[in-house]
């Protein structure tokens, strides 16, 4: 059966798992109609289209 050597400090343990929660930013892309920044894949929030058709009813805000 297994058993460690040694007492695993603090410090040592959280070394250990300090690289794996890092997070990565969500990508963005620029969208081609209106130029607004949005997630890849998905219809633009501010002009309505994904792949160059309307999928939206973006109503204009005054």
């Amino acid at each position: 059966m297994a058993v460690p050597k040694g007492k695993v400090s603090r410090q040592r343990r959280d070394k250990r798992r300090s690289s794996t929660w890092k997070l990565t930013p969500p990508s963005i892309v620029k969208c081609p109609n209106c130029g607004a920044f949005c997630m890849p894949h998905r219809a633009c929030k501010a002009c309505g289209q994904y792949k160059g058709r309307t999928v939206i009813n973006v109503e204009e805000s005054k």
